[in-house]
Order: structure tokens, then C-alpha cells, then sequence
């Protein structure tokens, strides 16, 4: 009878603690699982917040770096005070990243972010809001191929930026629409500098996403959008050499590969990209 009250109390510990996947890639996303209580999770300096579900469980997003060294680690669930409750080891998985160069002239290698640019951008990645929009499938913004993926270390005419591609570029002609992949509301809606004209979205309970090198935007700043909604249309704004779309896709403030949520082909001899983005 010991034994088997063991095995169930063991059984309900592994329930209330558990993240997925089991084995993550570098870049990739923990979806972290607790109990039913203030909380919130820890790997490495990362903290994240837990968020009470309806299913009696809490729940938060816990990224996994770009740069996190492949290895085992440590995740930590702390009570409302910051005291470590339980621990688990998981391994962190090489995603053998590539290595990519975007040639591009003087004029988008001298393009830098402005001030009010990069004030606007952390503000939007520092805000984790509570109340959860977005439910799983996530859908694609817009149906092109991917011309350049998540994490590839960039060069910029040969030369090494010390920084990664930290979204995915996908080919769409000037002019069409992208489409919120969640529902979610609108934090940004500005023409920028560096990122030429932006949407950012926030989900909610740490999921975010954003929009760049738009021609035009069709929201505007705290508007509520549901998935699929146009949220703007396709252009070569900012540090861009051609139409694409560049997005990005965050966990708990952090770029994670929007490839763990949905699903894209790569473009037909895409070794040779030419469409510039800006690394974050």
C-alpha cells in the first residue's frame, strides 16, 4: 500500500512539474508547466512568470537562447517568493546553425536604429501582459517560402556582425497582405529607421511578435486583432534590398524560431540571399 501511495504521489509531482519539448534545440521555446499558485520558473539567468490556467495547472513561456552552449541544465520552479520548489535537468540540443551573408550597399550598411527606435522596440519586449489571446496552431503572416531562417549567423558583405538573424524572411510581392499569426493587440504601428515600417503584436502571457519593412499599416497602436486579421502589406522599408517580410516571433521577451510553431518550405537555392534584414 506504501509503494503504490509512492508511486501515485510521484505520478501527481510529475504532472504538476513538467516542460516540452524534453530535448530542446538552441533557439527554441520550453513550454513550462506548475502548479496552481503564484510562481514563476528559472534557467540559467532567465526568469519567467507562471500563469494561472483553466486547467488547474500554471503555465509560461521559458526561451532557450540562440547563444545557450548545447549541455545539460537546471530548470527551477520558485514559489511566490523566489524560493526554488523543484528542479528538473533537461538538455539543450546544437541546432547547427549556419552561417549567412546579406550584401549590401553603403547606404543600408550606414542605417542604424534610432534612439526613439530601440526605446520603442524594449519597451514592447519588456512588457509580459496577463491575459492570454492566442491559442495553437499559430498561422503563418503571409503563404511565402522562407528566403533566410532563424538563428543563421549573419555577415553583411563578408564581413562577420557578431550577431544572428533572430526571425525568419519570407518572399511576398509588394503590396500584400500579412496576417496576424494570434490574436492579440497592436503595441506598435510606426515607421521606423532601421526596421522600416512595424507591427508589433503582443499575445499575451508572454507571446509576441513582430512585423517589418511594411509600405503601409492597416491597425493602428492599441487596437485588439484576431488571427488572420490584415494587420499590414509587404514592402522594402528600412535596411531591406528587396519585398519580403522579415518577423520575428518572442517568448518571455526573448527571439525563439518561429519554426517550432509553424510550418515553412525554404525557397528554391536559397544560399545566396540578398534580402537584408536587421539582426534583431
Amino acid at each position: 500500500m506504501r509503494w503504490a501511495i509512492a508511486l501515485l504521489a510521484a505520478s501527481a509531482l510529475a504532472q504538476t512539474f513538467s516542460f516540452e519539448p524534453a530535448r530542446p534545440l538552441q533557439g527554441e521555446v520550453l513550454k513550462v508547466y506548475g502548479p496552481d499558485a503564484p510562481g514563476s520558473a528559472r534557467l540559467n539567468s532567465k526568469t519567467i512568470r507562471l500563469f494561472p490556467q483553466p486547467d488547474g495547472r500554471s503555465f509560461g513561456l521559458m526561451p532557450v537562447g540562440v547563444l545557450t552552449r548545447p549541455g545539460v541544465y537546471q530548470l527551477e520552479w520558485l514559489d511566490e517568493n523566489g524560493a526554488s520548489i523543484h528542479r528538473e535537468s533537461l538538455t539543450v540540443a546544437s541546432a547547427h546553425f549556419r552561417k549567412q551573408n546579406i550584401v549590401l550597399n553603403q547606404t543600408l550598411s550606414k542605417l542604424h536604429a534610432t534612439p526613439e527606435e530601440r526605446s520603442a522596440v524594449a519597451a514592447f519586449l519588456d512588457t509580459v501582459s496577463a491575459e492570454r489571446f492566442w491559442h495553437e496552431p499559430l498561422e503563418p503572416p503571409v503563404p511565402g517560402c522562407l528566403t533566410s531562417p532563424f538563428g543563421v549567423m549573419r555577415l553583411h558583405n563578408g564581413k562577420p556582425t557578431g550577431d544572428y538573424h533572430a526571425g525568419l524572411d519570407q518572399r511576398g510581392a509588394f503590396g500584400s497582405p500579412v496576417h496576424a499569426i494570434a490574436a492579440g493587440t497592436v503595441k506598435i504601428a510606426e515607421p521606423f529607421s532601421l526596421r522600416g515600417g512595424t507591427v508589433a503584436l503582443d499575445h499575451g502571457q508572454g507571446l509576441e511578435s513582430i512585423y517589418l519593412h511594411l509600405s503601409r499599416f492597416a491597425v493602428s497602436q492599441g487596437q485588439q486583432v484576431r488571427q488572420g486579421d490584415v494587420i499590414g502589406y509587404i514592402g522594402s522599408s528600412g535596411r531591406s534590398t528587396g519585398p519580403h517580410l522579415h518577423w520575428t516571433l518572442y517568448a518571455s521577451g526573448e527571439p525563439i524560431d518561429p519554426l517550432q510553431w509553424v510550418k515553412l518550405s525554404p525557397c528554391p537555392a536559397t544560399s545566396s540571399i540578398r534580402r537584408g534584414s536587421p539582426s534583431r
